[in-house]
């Protein structure tokens, strides 16, 4: 990163807490990238409402040499599914949507095999028992909406919806876009723009699908090892099929990159942290939430077994209730993080809102993200 553009970024609002803040986290980044342990970092952090910090550091591009820009847009995993989750309550804010429409009232193909009891409260929170896919799933399929949705609505539910919860890992963007289309009878990627990246000027920055225009500001994400295949059969192979490949070569794929798969998308870190600004309150005049739907977003829904992951977790409406370095008080924390390490949250106490973007090969014992994660809360606690 030249010296000229970091100065750029070395001025951000508020007072010496801030200036401390964009210094630690600016010191970390490059820290992170000349050990070889990430590539690329892309960080942003508002502190009521106002850019706190604003970090990058290391290459978009290895083969180029390209620098992380704060522009760069990063694939960003199930980061998105916080994105996904935030317009779907921006639907039931504005009246267009309501959490307990049964989906196959608007997808009437959708409600064979006793699938007509699945609600969007079901979808959002993970518990409609559908987080499998067919175990020859290719990525070409994947990216075909009208394909993957004819799949989801012959498939057979895994239990009584609401009754378990299974990270549906690939389905649920699929189950919520289509739902959300079907009632207002425009893609995620239009509403998306219209509804939330639009209204808050962010309309180059957030995306299930980027536009062929914008790709060349994608960054790449680096080869890695692929983690062991899970036992075939298991719900976690049923659920994120080895057929679609590890990260890199999937995030790398410009059909994949292009198309609406609303599980997944690319963001940039100043993009992701306005938006969960946005949603607690600090939208630059645009009000997406209430406070009461913005309480009952972030309340804990589900406390139990991880039906597809295996172990225990803890759910809130949409979103991941932990933040990813430091204990969350549970209510206050609403986000997720991302397959490849990438993260955006905000927490309402400290009235803080997080994004961390990166192109790292390993994520190694300490994710760049739950580093900068205790940075942040020793400053802005």
């Amino acid at each position: 990163m030249t010296s000229s553009h970091r100065q750029q970024l070395a001025a951000p609002a508020g007072g010496s807490g801030a200036a401390d803040l964009q210094g630690a986290v600016q010191a970390a980044a490059d820290e992170m990238v000349a050990s070889g342990a990430e590539t690329g970092l892309q960080v942003a952090v508002r502190h009521c409402g106002r850019m706190v910090a604003e970090v990058v550091s290391g290459v978009a591009d290895p083969r180029t040499g390209a620098e992380v820009r704060p522009g760069t847009l990063f694939y960003a995993a199930s980061t998105a599914k916080g994105v996904a989750a935030s317009l779907a309550h921006v639907l039931a804010e504005r009246g267009d949507l309501s959490y307990d429409l049964r989906v196959a009232d608007v997808w009437p193909e959708f409600g064979l095999h006793g699938k007509d009891r699945i609600t969007v409260r079901h979808v959002l929170l993970h518990t409609a028992g559908l987080p499998g896919l067919p175990a020859g799933t290719t990525v070409e399929q994947l990216c075909d909406r009208d394909y993957m949705c004819a799949v989801l609505a012959a498939e057979r539910p895994w239990w009584e919806p609401g009754t378990r919860f299974g990270y549906h890992a690939l389905t649920f963007g699929f189950l919520l876009g289509e739902t959300m289309r079907r009632v207002t009878g425009r893609t995620v990627t239009a509403l998306l723009r219209e509804l939330l990246t639009g209204p808050l000027g962010i309309e180059d920055e957030i995306f299930f699908a980027v536009p062929r225009r914008l790709l060349p500001r994608v960054a790449r994400q680096p080869g890695a090892v692929a983690p062991p295949d899970p036992p075939r059969g298991s719900a976690l192979y049923q659920a994120m099929p080895p057929a679609l490949g590890p990260v890199a070569g999937f995030a790398n794929r410009e059909d994949v990159l292009v198309c609406d798969i609303p599980s997944v998308g690319t963001m940039t870190a100043r993009g992701a942290a306005l938006l969960y600004s946005a949603l607690l309150g600090h939208g630059c005049g645009v009000a997406l939430v209430s406070p009461g739907r913005l309480a009952e977003m972030t309340a804990i829904a589900f406390t139990g077994m991880d039906e597809v992951m295996g172990f225990r977790i803890a759910w809130a409406f949409g979103y991941s209730p932990d933040r990813p370095g430091v204990p969350s008080r549970r209510g206050s924390t609403f986000g997720m993080v991302g397959a490849n390490g990438s993260a955006a949250y905000a927490d309402i106490d400290s009235d803080v809102a997080v994004a961390v973007m990166r192109n790292g090969a390993t994520q190694g014992d300490l994710t760049a993200a739950a580093r900068i994660d205790r940075l942040i809360a020793q400053v802005l606690p």
